[in-house]
């Protein structure tokens, strides 16, 4: 019976590890062929428009490759609902695969004590509308789910609390189905209480292979466990925003509203870094600098445009202790006219469309593709493309 048992337990991994890397796969062709529209627009507007008619016709008319999820059970795990990269890549899988007719469900681990409802009650509100069902992370219904479901998704490290804290006994039974994605790169999320089950899931998916070799090196080394198989699926870029990109009155408009939103003229010197406004993404980094930047101007007497700053990402209802503390900052070096919080939004196309110069943590690029930074530049006629972090200081 025991042989009988192990063996049984060996054909399903071998099933959900089979299913999941077909997932990966049609996933890969399917972000890549949104990129590469995406990035040969670069060249012309003529060859964009094309290339949205190639991929109009080729949806309508040729099977769409996330077919063989039609009908399949999906639960789809994420740490927080909010406006931020990790939950807003799952919804967008979310409604990818309730459009073959696939049945997914949604779960949110966590609502912290000042999360902001209204947002959480919108962006559930567009799940419901798409189809995507949402149940409550400690209920029985997402148990049940969870045991029959045909894919379990789980975005983030930190979703792995959920295993353990909801699941219990029942997570042996689960983990051959999970496909883990993981986004994070900072060391504070190499913990067992996050990832001690991750050997055990049939794949983990991330976004970038330096992310990846990251993730094996500092599991195997902190943690003495060994990542399953990984595959690497590089983030797409959005048809919206390189439509935006390749159209100069919608740029024009966009760039004059948001200048005069934020007080800011049209020969002004725009630097902007976008990103949640959270510890390790880079906006204390990027402050320092700005400020060090104008003290240098002053110095100097530089005859330079005005130069301001916007941090897009912020969160007004929350005021984490670190934007607190970037604010304190701006305050105490008196250069609050000169520096701009924007709260969250989903629309990053107008401030792309209003900036001078683009600055990115250098983190955040390494799971970029190449493609996506091509795509950023069609925004910029005289493209400034800064990337910064400990080893890494490019420009484009």
């Amino acid at each position: 019976m025991g042989r009988q048992a192990t063996a049984w337990n060996t054909m399903q991994k071998k099933r959900w590890t089979l299913m999941i890397l077909a997932l990966f796969t049609l996933l890969t062709l399917t972000f890549f062929f949104f990129t590469r529209s995406a990035f040969n627009s670069c060249n012309s507007t003529d060859h964009f428009q094309a290339q949205i008619q190639s991929a109009s016709q080729t949806s309508s008319s040729g099977p769409n490759p996330l077919g063989f999820m039609k009908s399949k059970l999906v639960l789809l795990v994420s740490h927080e609902l909010s406006l931020s990269g990790g939950p807003l890549l799952l919804m967008e899988l979310a409604f990818l695969l309730r459009g073959v007719g696939a049945e997914v469900v949604w779960i949110t681990n966590q609502k912290p004590a000042q999360a902001d409802y209204g947002v959480i009650y919108s962006l559930e509100r567009k799940m419901l509308d798409r189809g995507v069902q949402v149940f409550s992370a400690k209920s029985q219904k997402a148990i049940d789910t969870a045991m029959k479901a045909d894919l379990v998704v789980l975005n983030t490290a930190v979703a792995g609390k959920w295993l353990e804290g909801v699941l219990k006994e029942n997570v042996k039974q689960v983990l051959p189905k999970v496909l883990w994605w993981i986004h994070e790169m900072r060391g504070h999320y190499f913990k067992l209480e996050y990832v001690k089950h991750l050997p055990f899931v049939a794949g983990a998916m991330i976004d970038s292979h330096t992310t990846a070799e990251y993730w094996k090196n500092r599991t195997r080394e902190r943690l003495g466990i060994k990542m399953p198989e990984t595959y690497v699926v590089h983030l797409g870029n959005s048809k919206d925003l390189m439509e935006v990109a390749e159209d100069s009155v919608a740029k024009r408009v966009l760039r004059e509203h948001v200048r005069e939103s934020l007080g800011v003229r049209d020969d002004d010197l725009l630097f902007a870094i976008i990103n949640s406004v959270s510890r390790g993404k880079g906006q204390d980094l990027f402050l320092h600098s700005f400020y060090e930047s104008l003290h240098l101007i002053q110095e100097k007497k530089q005859q330079v445009p005005s130069v301001h700053a916007v941090i897009v990402g912020s969160d007004m209802n929350a005021q984490t202790k670190f934007e607190t503390e970037l604010r304190n900052f701006v305050l105490e070096k008196k250069i609050q006219d000169r520096v701009h919080f924007v709260n969250k939004t989903l629309t990053v196309a107008p401030y792309l469309a209003a900036i001078d110069v683009l600055v990115q943590n250098s983190q955040v690029c390494s799971a970029t593709s190449e493609f996506s930074l091509e795509s950023t530049l069609c925004f910029y006629q005289c493209s400034c493309y800064f990337i910064f972090g400990k080893r890494t200081k490019r420009r484009y």
